[in-house]
């Protein structure tokens, strides 16, 4: 490459450095053609920073020493991209593979066979984008949510990889070109072992490195960190740049001093797809990159804009998904963890190994369905693998090295962080802990609830204050929350005067409720408001509730074996009892409900909802439906008995009006539930 001579000397020369320097780099990052030894380049590198400190007014952005000359930022901005930076269909074997070319033949109305395909390797790093304005690279922003992503131009400006200006005499006014960060498996070997030389934190795998390098405010350290770019689209270029096919703008971005992946190829139909697939996967390893699959696009860009777009991505790229890479180890033990609804998970315990790069402790049994599956047991060899490069999970047991001492997986009787009994229902895959009211594992959930519009409908207790009354240990049941004063909740962060005493009024407010209210507020497994509402019409009182056998639970309308194991488990639990004794004491009470044999107006009918609705939220015509004894789903069938339609009405509509199912308009409904609610008969029906 040549520089254009002026009339001075020095100014030659500058120019001819930074010409050199750019080849050298070109040379380098995206031909893979080292052409000077880093020594030479060190060497010029060094009398270009002379000769600018000498000179500076000779200094321009796009000059080699510039990669690294913005000071720290405070924070990223956020850029609007132009064009959505859209995620991926994903693929995962050879069939969805060939459906998606198929769904491509068929809208192109064409045989797939004839379809071209660029493909390449899916990297796995962080996507980014990088505009160019009469060939100067001007923005870099981070994918961020697909529309607005973080401002990170000082940092991509560091990647030697990027060109600071589009090689050529003529540009395009604009370009955007999009691409990955990312770092070779070399690259953060040498990372890692600066970094434990340092006594430094170590990076987990490439792809984390690689992110968080990009994302440091000082530039330095990106500038410092063996970060590399590869091209993958063109989102925007002058109309007299545009090539008819994506393969032909990848070239070109070659040309304009971009690397794209060397792998890239351009297939033709299924088969090809298929092909390419099965190849990237087969030299996956040999790679001195992680990818973690194939990205394949439809080649021809007429076609793209004629398949256009669902609302997340394109129809004519897919991504192929390879399989997560697998290792063996040892469980060395299993423990139980307590989820949010009680839900208790086997977690195994296992000898730490490394698998994609990073290194696995821990990994989840799903079940005693999945360990019965399995055949797990305790210092059993397995194989585990982690789901998307990210969650481990157990895929088999090595039965073969099987030793004499392996121990069976039980679940426990008591649950491990109340004790409180554990409980699996019929065919149930989950266990549960019964201890809902009392378990601490389950505390911030069951408050949640407790305190939601459809139960006792606590105005003002929101989740975060939920967190913290139950991080400070101010509420530990529902009852506590009856015993808060609004001199202490004005010691909350974020609390006034006026919203504690708000909020006392409004706890003293929901002390007065219906008995079918507190029993949905109770937060029994599979008890909602229609059951609830069941329960109450059925026996009455809620001591008769508590103390009904299985089988008086299951004479109860719609109340099957599985929901009656769960109340008779739950209102068996000394824990609940007490909890709910409290309830009382604090002041929380309601009506007494009258029980007769007499049937709700709408019992035996399903309702639904469609629309908005101008004078009812969903929820509360929801709730005086199941009142009145009628089911509300959320599809319409056959069976339905009515559809209430409000404005924006869609699909659920058009098909009662095919199954020929009655429609209503909002105030007909009204004038249906005044009708029942006021008549003798429904008194009490809620």
């Amino acid at each position: 490459m040549c520089a254009k001579k002026s009339a001075d000397p020095i100014i030659d020369e500058i120019r001819t450095l930074r010409a050199q320097l750019e080849q050298a780099n070109y040379r380098y990052y995206v031909e893979d053609a080292p052409s000077i030894p880093d020594v030479e380049y060190d060497r010029l590198l060094r009398r270009l920073q002379e000769l600018e400190a000498e000179h500076p007014e000779q200094v321009t952005p796009d000059s080699p020493t510039q990669r690294v000359g913005a000071p720290p930022a405070e924070g990223f901005p956020e850029v609007q991209h132009a064009v959505a930076m859209l995620s991926l269909d994903n693929a995962f074997d050879e069939q969805e593979v060939r459906a998606f070319a198929r769904r491509v033949a068929e809208r192109l109305e064409t045989d797939e066979q004839g379809i071209r395909f660029c493909c390449e390797p899916k990297l796995d790093g962080l996507a980014v984008s990088l505009v160019y304005e009469n060939g100067l690279l001007v923005q870099g922003a981070t994918r961020g949510d697909g529309r607005t992503g973080e401002g990170i131009t000082a940092n991509l400006r560091t990647l030697k990889s990027i060109p600071l200006k589009l090689r050529g005499d003529h540009l395009p006014a604009l370009l955007e070109v999009r691409g990955e960060v990312y770092m070779s498996h070399s690259g953060f070997e040498k990372l890692n072992d600066e970094a434990r030389a340092r006594g430094s934190k170590v990076f987990a795998n490439p792809r984390n490195a690689a992110a968080g390098s990009l994302r440091q405010l000082d530039p330095g350290i990106a500038a410092a960190r063996p970060l590399e770019f590869c091209a993958y689209q063109v989102a925007r270029i002058d109309e007299a740049w545009l090539r008819p096919s994506h393969s032909a703008l990848m070239q070109q971005l070659r040309e304009f001093g971009f690397r794209a992946s060397p792998e890239i190829d351009v297939v033709t139909g299924a088969d090809g797809l298929v092909d390419f697939c099965e190849s990237m996967g087969k030299r996956r390893e040999q790679l001195d990159y992680d990818i973690d699959g194939a990205v394949l696009k439809v080649d021809d860009l007429r076609a793209q804009r004629e398949l256009g777009f669902v609302s997340r991505a394109p129809r004519w790229a897919m991504a192929f998904k390879f399989p997560a890479q697998e290792q063996t180890t040892v469980i060395r033990d299993v423990t139980f963890q307590v989820g949010r609804t009680g839900r208790l998970t086997p977690v195994a315990r296992l000898e730490p190994v490394q698998v994609a790069g990073v290194t696995v402790s821990n990994a989840t049994l799903h079940n005693m369905d999945e360990i019965k599956r399995l055949d797990a047991r305790i210092n059993d060899t397995v194989i585990i693998r982690r789901a998307g490069d990210v969650i481990p999970q157990i895929v088999s047991v090595v039965l073969d090295a099987r030793p004499e001492d392996t121990r069976a997986i039980e679940m426990p009787e008591q649950c491990p962080v109340c004790d409180s009994r554990v409980e699996r229902l019929g065919d149930e895959v989950d266990a549960r802990c019964s201890g809902g009211l009392f378990c601490p594992a389950q505390r911030k959930e069951a408050l949640k609830h407790f305190a939601s519009r459809r139960a006792l409908d606590i105005d003002g207790l929101g989740t975060k204050l939920i967190d913290a009354l139950v991080e400070r240990e101010w509420v530990k049941t529902p009852a506590d929350l009856f015993r808060l004063e609004a001199v202490k909740l004005a010691e909350l962060p974020r609390m006034a005067q006026k919203s504690a005493d708000n909020l006392v009024a409004s706890l003293e407010r929901s002390r007065h409720t219906t008995l079918a209210r507190f029993i949905y507020a109770l937060g029994i497994t599979e008890v909602g408001e229609a059951t609830a509402n069941a329960l109450v019409l059925h026996f009455g009182e809620l001591q008769r509730i508590m103390d009904a056998s299985r089988a008086s639970l299951e004479a109860v309308a719609d109340i099957g074996p599985i929901v009656a194991g769960h109340i008779h488990n739950f209102f068996a639990e000394a824990h609940n009892r007490e909890t709910i004794e409290d309830l009382i004491r604090v002041g929380v009470d309601w009506e007494e409900v009258e029980v007769g044999e007499r049937e709700q107006p709408l019992t035996g009918q399903t309702w639904v909802l469609t629309g908005t609705l101008e004078t009812l939220t969903r929820d509360e015509a929801k709730a005086r439906l199941v009142a009145l004894g009628a089911k509300v789903s959320g599809s319409v069938s056959k069976k339905t008995h009515a559809v209430v339609a409000g404005e924006a009405a869609g699909s659920k509509l058009e098909k009662a009006r095919q199954l020929g199912v009655e429609v209503m308009d909002e105030q007909a409904l009204l004038a249906l539930l005044n009708q029942h609610e006021s008549a003798p008969s429904s008194e009490n029906a809620s």
